[in-house]
């Protein structure tokens, strides 16, 4: 694979969380697991949905990591108004969060995530979760 191949199937991340601690070991977890994918911060809905329209971020070959509790605009909220902009309505998002409420359960799937993983208690799992998840979707052929 050239060098332009791969950049051009590199797979970008948004992580949306407003916790800090959260943040700093997602950040931890990819230098740990030596991933090298872009990785875009918002800290609300809000603020991920803006950074998509205005192309902060790149809609394609992305990923969304999505905490559901966040002031402002939560995930669930943020979903709602994903799956309903035609433009953004094809990215791939994955709940990451400490919620185990089967109601967000219900209406993450329901608004079509990828996945819905409650974070892990050990930094260890945590970065044996990010490895996997950047290997699953690397192989994915996305748009």
């Amino acid at each position: 694979m050239s060098m332009d191949t791969a950049s051009q199937r590199a797979l970008n991340i948004l992580l949306v969380d407003d916790d800090d601690l959260d943040v700093m070991n997602v950040q931890r977890a990819f230098r740990r697991a030596n991933l090298t994918n872009p990785l875009h911060l918002a800290r609300d809905g809000e603020q991920a949905l803006a950074m998509l329209r205005d192309g902060t971020v790149p809609v394609s070959r992305l990923l969304v990591l999505l905490d559901l509790n966040m002031p402002r605009m939560n995930g669930i909220e943020f979903l709602r108004e994903l799956r309903a902009d035609a433009s953004l309505r094809h990215i791939s998002v994955v709940a990451l969060t400490t919620s185990s409420e089967e109601q967000d359960k219900v209406e993450a799937y329901q608004l079509h995530v990828a996945g819905y993983l409650v974070k892990p208690v050990t930094f260890t799992t945590f970065v044996e979760l990010m490895s996997v998840l950047q290997k699953y979707w690397t192989l994915m052929e996305m748009p």
